[in-house]
């Protein structure tokens, strides 16, 4: 074995020298035509490479394939991160967007509130709603005015169209409102254009129900509702909403107010409410006065 090994070692090493020592002279050779300036000389050159260059085309297709996909991925990480970053953007312009229409949105709500005619004796506080009671057997909400800015029981809120509810229950800083759909609500109404008095009673549904009516013959679905102003509870002529008819032929009051979209409330100042004090003693209206029991007549004796 060894001696085979020698064998063939001594027949391949002479044909190694004999390679390397042709491929030393060809890459002189070819360096020596490169470096001959001479017409003969380039014009072979130039024949040299137009023979070799196409035909290691085939040499350089991998080479070229390998580029043209780093190109790509290249590529195609550009438009990834682009991609993403539009994405970011768009969630950002979504946001702005939805702040800007809510923004649009209080701002028409404030101008609402600055348009509705009120009587000019009546002043104002706009408040702020921060919450809502949540129940379905308790219509109210809550602003974030109080005794600090005034506020007093039994005073008349609206919104930027037409009437909402009354204060019930004042703190240092907040008050309740309760609804004019909250079962508790009763208020005194008057129906344009005949005049009718009747009583708005809420009932826990979008659309309270009016009952006592002096002549329903007399009024028509579509009617305005305004307050009456009796017994002192809410000013006279504030806007209610329009007369509707239930589906059980009930007489509704379709609300001008949009309680679902509550954001700010103007309470009106209508001055202090009147309490009763004993049973049997009666409020009065303005400029009334109660008049007094007649006094006991004296029996006249009958003998002269």
């Amino acid at each position: 074995m060894a001696m085979e090994r020698n064998a063939s070692e001594n027949y391949t090493r002479p044909i190694r020298r004999i390679l390397v020592g042709v491929l030393v002279v060809l890459l002189l050779a070819l360096f020596m035509i490169w470096r001959i300036d001479n017409p003969r000389v380039e014009r072979f050159r130039a024949l040299l490479v137009d023979r070799m260059i196409p035909s290691f085309s085939w040499a350089m297709a991998p080479v070229t394939a390998a580029a043209n996909m780093l190109d790509d991925f290249q590529s195609y990480t550009k438009i990834y991160q682009q991609n993403q970053d539009l994405r970011r953007e768009l969630q950002q312009m979504k946001a702005w967007k939805e702040a800007a229409l809510q923004l649009e949105q209080r701002n028409a709500r404030l101008l609402d509130l600055n348009n509705v005619r009120l009587d000019p004796k009546l002043t104002h506080v706009t408040g702020v709603v921060i919450a809502d009671s949540g129940s379905p057997f308790r219509q109210s909400v809550l602003l974030n005015v109080g005794e600090r800015d005034g506020i007093q029981d039994g005073w008349a809120t609206m919104d930027g169209i037409g009437l909402v509810g009354r204060i019930s229950g004042v703190g240092r800083n907040t008050s309740r409102v309760i609804l004019l759909t909250d079962s508790n609500s009763s208020i005194p109404v008057t129906i344009q254009p005949s005049g009718q008095r009747a009583l708005m009673n809420g009932d826990n549904s979008v659309a309270p129900l009016l009952e006592f009516v002096e002549s329903p013959e007399l009024v028509r679905p579509g009617d305005q509702v305004v307050t009456s102003g009796d017994g002192g509870v809410f000013p006279a002529g504030l806007l209610v909403g329009q007369l509707a008819l239930g589906p059980n032929r009930r007489l509704r009051v379709r609300l001008a107010a949009d309680n679902e979209r509550l954001e700010f409330l103007r309470v009106l100042r209508s001055g202090a409410s009147r309490l009763v004090g004993e049973s049997g003693e009666l409020i009065l209206p303005a400029g009334m006065a109660l008049l007094p029991p007649p006094l006991p007549q004296e029996e006249e004796a009958s003998d002269e």
